[in-house]
């Protein structure tokens, strides 16, 4: 059974959401965009927890279904903020989980240590060492996959983070972690150029605040699984079997690829980075360090570096995103929707067409620059200006002779 699954997703009480996630919509959109399995999200929050038992039917598979039959994973995130080593740390953690059974002791562990009822993201002064191991103590079914590892602010190896390896944040207990989510910001091969993280899979979730198709699904995992149930998701997590690879977009377009100051409209390469000593020429303070500078300070592999035993990995940028740039309009207007809706009828998802469908099926539907972009963009050929300090990178339009 091939399954595309986004298992790191947000419910509207997380911050900074949109006030219209609910599962009705989340399985709407999930079948537009071609994903067909789900994380639940902030299954820690109160008000969502009991949506999610209200909405959702359990039975011994471990996966939770809408009365439609589409498959969510119990699922949630959690940030830790504390000290170690007298430095402090900031960490993003997703937990899956098998059962409503186990999810009410993992909040029973985490209401005792603060509230989780103001975000669905809840903060906790705990350090990861100690979660891992109270969580492991409740389950060994429960997943724990360090977040998008190279955010700056709360990745477990981003610039901000004081960790150089995953050994480091969590010592002993390291045993017990089989995976990482690449974030935005990275894809596979930068990932590939640390030998440390080669004992791990390689993750990839959209980490949704909307459920619109330029967030849901943009970073998804592949699966090729004989049965849809909890264990053989955990075994594609911590064997690979089953796990065939990851959707990613472009890491250009993440949102922290390059180093950079927002408010101050610069950003550079780490190359430019080092010869400004990584100061910012505008206001003369210290540049947000990005991924791709963070990548090379702890790569012991060279750039381009391929893993013998790699998965496949595919990098798309959304739909809205191609039709926007074609059109020179922004990505939910009208006009877009105008050209993005006839092709989600015509060839089903939107995964679909930017996979799989030939152009000459896409001219004719839509095209012939449309089509290209959407080809290019499958050969991962797109061009795209890198995104940082919380900016998203912006696609860019070439001449269309040469696009494949």
């Amino acid at each position: 059974m091939k399954v595309i699954g986004d298992l790191h997703i947000h419910s509207r009480f997380a911050r900074a959401t949109s006030k219209d996630l609910n599962i009705f919509n989340l399985e709407k959109w999930a079948r537009i965009k071609g994903v067909n399995l789900l994380g639940t999200g902030d299954f820690t929050h109160p008000e969502w927890n009991a949506e999610l038992k209200r909405d959702l039917q359990e039975d011994e598979t471990g996966i939770l279904k809408t009365k439609t039959g589409f498959p969510f994973v119990l699922q949630t995130e959690v940030s830790l903020m504390y000290s170690q080593d007298g430095k402090g740390r900031r960490i993003h953690l997703v937990l899956l989980a098998p059962s409503f059974e186990i999810v009410d002791q993992i909040i029973d562990y985490f209401g005792k240590k603060g509230r989780l009822d103001y975000d669905g993201r809840p903060i906790f002064g705990l350090n990861a060492i100690e979660v891992t191991e109270s969580l492991k103590s409740i389950s060994d079914e429960i997943e724990i996959i360090p977040a998008h590892i190279w955010t700056p602010w709360f990745g477990l190896l981003g610039s901000k983070s004081g960790f150089n390896s995953f050994e480091q944040a969590f010592q002993d207990q390291v045993k017990h972690i089989y995976a990482l989510e690449t974030g935005l910001s990275s894809d596979p091969p930068m990932n590939w150029r640390l030998s440390s993280l080669d004992r791990f899979s390689i993750l990839s979730f959209s980490d949704l605040h909307s459920f619109w198709p330029w967030r849901i699904g943009r970073e998804s995992t592949l699966f090729d699984l004989e049965k849809l149930n909890y264990k053989s998701i955990l075994n594609a997590i911590r064997i690979q079997k089953g796990l065939v690879g990851t959707i990613e977009v472009k890491p250009d377009y993440g949102k922290y690829h390059f180093d950079g100051h927002r408010f101050c409209k610069f950003s550079c390469s780490p190359t430019e980075s080092k010869k400004r000593n990584n100061k910012c020429p505008v206001c003369g303070k210290s540049l947000t360090i990005g991924v791709l500078n963070r990548v090379e300070e702890l790569a012991d592999r060279q750039e381009n570096y391929i893993k013998k035993d790699a998965k496949e990995y595919h990098e798309l940028l959304p739909l809205h995103e191609l039709i926007s740039l074609v059109l020179n309009s922004s990505i939910a207007t009208k006009k877009v929707w105008e050209i993005y809706n006839p092709l989600i009828s015509k060839f089903g998802n939107e995964f679909e067409i930017l996979m799989n469908t030939p152009f000459e099926e896409l001219e004719k539907a839509t095209n012939e620059k449309i089509a290209k972009i959407i080809i290019r963009n499958r050969l991962g050929k797109m061009k795209v200006k890198p995104g940082f300090d919380g900016e998203y990178g912006q696609a860019m339009l070439e001449e269309q002779k040469t696009l494949f």
